[in-house]
C-alpha cells in the first residue's frame, strides 16, 4: 500500500490554507488514500456503493467477494442472477455489474490509454457504460487513478463532512460546496478523503 506521491505535500498545503480541515487532517496522521490499481475492482465496488451507506455496501461486497472468489470480469459475467441477488444486489445493480464486465471483456473500457487523459475526458468515456454515472466515474478517478483534484459534489458523505466541519446546517447546496472547494484546489481529492474520514471509523476504499 503506497500513498500517492502528492499526499504529504497536499496535507501541508491544506493545513496551511484551512484551519478546520487542517484539524481533521492532523487527527489521522497515519492514514492515506491508496489505489487498488485494478480498474474492474474499483468500478464494480463503486456500483455496489451507489445510493447505499458505506456499511451496507461493505456487507454486499463481502458476500459477493466470497462467492465470486476472484473479482474479474469473466467470473462476474458467469455468476448466476440469483447468486448475485442473494449477495444483496438489486436487479438494477446486477444489470450494471454484468454490463461493466462485458465492457471490460469487449475492450470498451481500456484504462491503459488513460494516463494522458484529463479527468473530464475519462469521465466522459466511463459514463458511456450502463450503470456508471458521474459519481461512480469520480470514485474511479480518486480511488483507482489517484487523481489529486476531484470534487464529487453529488456525494452525500462529502457534503455531510463539510457541514460537520464548519458547523453548517446539512445539506448545503452543490453551488455552495463548489464555491467552498475553491480554496482546496489543486488537492480537492485529498480534502474530500479527509471529510469522509471524519465521518467513518474505517477509511473509505473502492
Amino acid at each position: 500500500m503506497k500513498k500517492p506521491f502528492f499526499w504529504e505535500k497536499a496535507k501541508k498545503v491544506l493545513i496551511g490554507k484551512d484551519k478546520k480541515l487542517g484539524k481533521i487532517i492532523t487527527n489521522y496522521p497515519k492514514d492515506f488514500l491508496f489505489s487498488k490499481s485494478d480498474p474492474f475492482y474499483t468500478l464494480a465496488r463503486s456500483i455496489v456503493g451507489q445510493q447505499i451507506s458505506v456499511k451496507a455496501a461493505q456487507a454486499v461486497w463481502n458476500r459477493y467477494e466470497s462467492k465470486v472468489k476472484s473479482v474479474t470480469p469473466h467470473r462476474t459475467l458467469k455468476m448466476h442472477f440469483m447468486t448475485l441477488k442473494a449477495c444483496g444486489f438489486s436487479r438494477q445493480k446486477i444489470l450494471y455489474l454484468k454490463s461493466l464486465a462485458k465492457a471490460f471483456i469487449n475492450n470498451e473500457i481500456n484504462p491503459n490509454k488513460w494516463s494522458n487523459y484529463s479527468d473530464e475526458e475519462i469521465i466522459s468515456e466511463l459514463v458511456k457504460i450502463k450503470g456508471i454515472g458521474r459519481w461512480t466515474a469520480e470514485m474511479f478517478l480518486i480511488f483507482n487513478l489517484c487523481r489529486p483534484d476531484v470534487f464529487p459534489v453529488d456525494d452525500l458523505g462529502l457534503i455531510k463532512g463539510i457541514c460537520n466541519c464548519y458547523n453548517m446546517k446539512y445539506p448545503i447546496t452543490k453551488d455552495h460546496a463548489i464555491k467552498m472547494s475553491e480554496k482546496w484546489k489543486p488537492y480537492r481529492s485529498v480534502a474530500t478523503w479527509y471529510f469522509w474520514r471524519s465521518l467513518d471509523p474505517i477509511p473509505v476504499e473502492y
